[in-house]
Formats: C-alpha cells, sequence, structure tokens
C-alpha cells in the first residue's frame, strides 16, 4: 500500500495551469499541509494554456487609480497614465459578460465572478507573488500622447502568460506544494460512502492509486480531443488548430462524468481566435500567443469564395474574437484573408511581425496572389466595400467605437469602415485556433462539483476551464484567467476546510439556494465581494 494510502495528500490538485496552482497556494494558505499537483505533460511543457495565454486580466474597478498598487512606478513610465482609463464597475463587467453571451451566463458563477474579480487580482499579486504590467501591446491604443484602454483590460501578468506560470509555479514550490510532472490522472477513487478519497495515476513506473481527502479538478477542457472536438462541437472545429497545449485531452471531464458528476454550460461552444493560418496544427509553444489575428477591425476579412462574412466592425477585438476564429471555421477551407492598408497597417498588434504579409501596390495584385478560389469575386466585394466606406478623415478613431458605418453591404461594417485606397496594400491569412471549451462541469459558488442527483459529490471541486456554464457563444477577453484565478482560489480554500463528515445539501436545479455573503475580512483589495 503507498505511504498516502496510510497518510493521504489533504488537497490533491489534477493540472498544473493558472487554476490548478491558484487552487494549490490557496489550498496551502488556508491550512492544508500536504497540497500534491499533478502535472500530466513532462516538465518542459508543464502549465497547461496559461504559456499560451496574452496573460491580461478583466477586472471591475469604480476608480482608475485603485490598480495602482497593481502598478508600482506607473506614472514614471507613462505620462497622464490613468487619464485613458475609464472606471469598469461590477455592472460594467457583469454586462459585458451577459451581452456577449446572449444572457446565458450561468447567473450564481458569473456573479461570484465579477464581485470578485479585484479581489482576486489583488491576491494573485499579493499572495501568489504574480508581477503585473500596463497591457500596453493587447489592448492599450495611443491616441495623440495618450493611451486609451480598452474598458476593464489595463492589467497583465508580467511577461504574458509565460511570466503568471513561472510566477504561479514559483510561488507554489516557495509554499511547499509539491509538484509530480509525467503524471497522468486516469480515474477518480471513492470509498464505499461515496466520498472522494483519490485518484489513480499513470507515470513512468506504472499505474498507483494516491490517496486524497479532497481532489480539485483543474485540468482544462477537451480541445486538443479530435474526437470530443467533433462529437460535442462538430466536424470543422474537429479539423481545426490547437493554439494552446495538446495536453488538454478532457481526461478530468470524462472521470468526472464516470463518477456521477453533472455535464454543465454549452458543450458545442468554444473560445476559437483568429491564428495564423500559415501555422501547423499546434501553435508553436515558443511563440506563446503571438499566433493570434485581432486588428481585423480596421479592415476587411474575405473567405476563399471572395466574400466578406462577418461585421468586422461590430465591436471591439477583445469582445469579437471568440467567435470571429469560430466563424472562420465555418467558412471554405477554415481559411480567410485580413486586407489593410497604409494608413492603418501600424495598427496592427505586434503579434503580426511574426508572419510575412502579402504585399502589393493596387488591392487587384494583391487579391491575385491570395490562395482563394473566386478571384474576381473578391475585387468586386473590395470595390462594393470601398465605395460606400468612408475616408479617415470623416472621424476614424481606432481608440473606439467611432459609428462609421457601411450602407447597403451584406453584412454591413458598423464601425471603423474606412476605405482600404492607400497603397500599399497587405493581406494575412487567418484561421480559427481554439484555446478552450465552453462545456464543463456543473459547480457551486463553493466549487463544489455538482451530480447528477442535484448533490454535492463530497471531495470532489473543480476550477478553470473544467467549470460549465459561464461562456456561450462568445467570450470577454481577459475573463478566463480571472475566472481560473477566482473559481481555484475558492476551491482551495473549500478543498482546505472540507469535513469528510458533514452533511452536504442539495442544490437546485436553478442555481444555489444559499445566498451570496459580502464579507471584508481579509480581502487583500479592501473589497467587499462574494465568498463563500
Amino acid at each position: 500500500m503507498p505511504d498516502s494510502e496510510v497518510s493521504p495528500y489533504d488537497v490533491i490538485v489534477v493540472g498544473a495551469g493558472n487554476a490548478a496552482l491558484a487552487a494549490a497556494v490557496s489550498a496551502r494558505e488556508n491550512g492544508a499541509a500536504r497540497v500534491l499537483v499533478l502535472e500530466k505533460a513532462p516538465r518542459e511543457m508543464r502549465g497547461g494554456n496559461t504559456h499560451w495565454s496574452g496573460g491580461v486580466l478583466r477586472f471591475a474597478f469604480d476608480d482608475p487609480h485603485e490598480i495602482g498598487p497593481l502598478l508600482p512606478g506607473v506614472d514614471d513610465s507613462y505620462e497622464d497614465f490613468y487619464d485613458g482609463i475609464q472606471p469598469y464597475t461590477r455592472d460594467d463587467f457583469h454586462g459585458d459578460l451577459m451581452r456577449v453571451t446572449s444572457g446565458q451566463t450561468d447567473p450564481v458563477l458569473s456573479r461570484v465572478l465579477v464581485d470578485n474579480s479585484r479581489d482576486t487580482v489583488f491576491w494573485m499579486h499579493e499572495v501568489g507573488q504574480v508581477p503585473m504590467e500596463p497591457a500596453i501591446t493587447l489592448t492599450g491604443v495611443r491616441k495623440g500622447n495618450k493611451i486609451v484602454w480598452a474598458r476593464g483590460l489595463v492589467v497583465r501578468a508580467e511577461h504574458e502568460g509565460v511570466g503568471l506560470s513561472r510566477s504561479w509555479f514559483a510561488t507554489a514550490e516557495r509554499m511547499g506544494v509539491e509538484i509530480r510532472y509525467g503524471a497522468s490522472v486516469q480515474a477518480i477513487l471513492q470509498n464505499d460512502r461515496g466520498h472522494v478519497c483519490g485518484v489513480r495515476v499513470r507515470d513512468d513506473a506504472g499505474v498507483q492509486a494516491i490517496a486524497g481527502r479532497t481532489v480539485i479538478l483543474g485540468c482544462g477542457g477537451f480541445e486538443a480531443n479530435v474526437q470530443m472536438r467533433t462529437q460535442h462541437i462538430g466536424p470543422l472545429v474537429g479539423a481545426a488548430k490547437v493554439r494552446g497545449t495538446p495536453h488538454n485531452q478532457g481526461d478530468g471531464l470524462r472521470m468526472a462524468l464516470a463518477i456521477g458528476a453533472m455535464p454543465w454550460g454549452q458543450w458545442s461552444g468554444c473560445h476559437a481566435t483568429p491564428i495564423s493560418a500559415d501555422w501547423g496544427n499546434f501553435a508553436p509553444r515558443e511563440l506563446t500567443d503571438r499566433s493570434n489575428r485581432l486588428s481585423y477591425l480596421y479592415g476587411v476579412m474575405i473567405n476563399r469564395n471572395g466574400r466578406r462574412f462577418v461585421n468586422e466592425g461590430e465591436d471591439g477585438a477583445m469582445f469579437t474574437y471568440a467567435k470571429f476564429g469560430r466563424a472562420i471555421l465555418a467558412e471554405p477551407g477554415a481559411k480567410a484573408y485580413q486586407l489593410f492598408d497604409a494608413q492603418v497597417v501600424h495598427l496592427l498588434e505586434p503579434r503580426y511581425s511574426t508572419s510575412q504579409p502579402i504585399v502589393a501596390d493596387t488591392i487587384e495584385a494583391l487579391i491575385e496572389q491570395l490562395d482563394i478560389d473566386d478571384k474576381d469575386q473578391a475585387i468586386r466585394t473590395m470595390h462594393e466595400y470601398n465605395a460606400v466606406a468612408h475616408h479617415a478623415h470623416d472621424g476614424f478613431d481606432p481608440a473606439q467605437k467611432d459609428g462609421l458605418r457601411t450602407r447597403g453591404l451584406v453584412p454591413e461594417k458598423t464601425n471603423w469602415a474606412i476605405k482600404l485606397e492607400k497603397p500599399p496594400f497587405y493581406a494575412y491569412s487567418a484561421t480559427g485556433g481554439i484555446t478552450f471549451t465552453f462545456g464543463g462541469l456543473k459547480i457551486d459558488q463553493h466549487a463544489r462539483v455538482i451530480g447528477t442527483d442535484w448533490r454535492p459529490i463530497p471531495g470532489l471541486l473543480a476550477c478553470g476551464e473544467m467549470v460549465g456554464g459561464l461562456f456561450y457563444d462568445n467570450y470577454p477577453a481577459g475573463t478566463g484567467l480571472v475566472s481560473g484565478a477566482t473559481f481555484g482560489r475558492i476551491a482551495g480554500r473549500s478543498a482546505a476546510g472540507f469535513d469528510a463528515d458533514e452533511v452536504l445539501g442539495t442544490v437546485e436545479p436553478y442555481g444555489v439556494t444559499q445566498p451570496a455573503v459580502p464579507v471584508s475580512g481579509g480581502n487583500t483589495a479592501g473589497e467587499t465581494g462574494w465568498v463563500p
């Protein structure tokens, strides 16, 4: 019998991305003496999707100066830094979440996320020891001498996802969390009372049981599993390139469902951002998130039939990129081209520099070089667009929705619709790169996994991309990392305080019956929020 079966771990965390390590750190912070993290990937591939993220953090604040402690010395680096930042209240954040999901976001979990978002980010900084920086290359647009920021998206982890992952690992190791690599969890173990009591793991030594009083699943969705993608989302997404880790094969979901966990959320939905179509089936790890192609709002996007297929100016890219990536996957060959001219090319985010654009002095010559099936139609599309688009001096404002729209096109472009008229002209290829899946498990506000009998499964918790119900069809940028850390923190705290003998209640079919409790003690950001 393994030693751990005699003296079980207090908390076993499956996965090692942002959410999982937040859970491990939180469990140690809240008194769990023995915390084990099981990472399926080898050490050189550790960290899940966090490594590929841009590290940006969406959170609520009432006054821009509230974020100052996260960015020490920012006034010395950026003149009038706060002038370009708008307040982003809880109502603003929740309104954006409701809007992009068409009101389908889970009413309980979305409030937990929003109301804890600022406190979570401060906790990441203070307890998680995650250094932070302004997200200028992702969400800042320079307007004159001032940087105008996308609402709620000002701060990111220093060195983006790579830095975030390294910081979490360093903090977890410093706090005494044990981490095992190459440890593939095969099953969740339960005792005869139905309480989770450990996991079965396969590693280089073979298969073994590891005992634990609680298990936290933070091992991501099924985006790298072609069979599950095809089954749940469809054949178009089944053939998609994967922007993140190849190790997210849906293992945690499969194991949880096998012991009666309730599937929850949009299993047919996913985050599929536009990325370069020139890359392989998996985005190179060394290039992290720099496969993204998100400046389409300043140009025109056409498919291989030579036609536009989305409203490129529907909203800022941070509110449309997750659904536009999937829209590209539905087009012929799952491919599109983004076209720009010389008057906007300087606005393209720096990540475009990882590809060589196709360049020409006329639109006709540009289209002639593209891998599309109907070049005559593409030329007509561009002439029709230019006929109803505006000149840049008519009020083009790259920093906000400017109302410059077309009239008579299908689909219309409702903002930033300026003519492509100044040579040279540029084209970048794009496809949809799947990052994570929206379907997951039902949890309550304590991060406890709910079974199909509407009761919590004792000793089983979940966080991160395993949580279902938050996102539908679309996704507001920066929410995933904050959601992961928020529910990871809650899961770690719940696991550390778990009493195997307590009587666990049931959950009403439309949500948790217990109201959220406003507290202020121990809140590092000095904010009252929803916490268990």
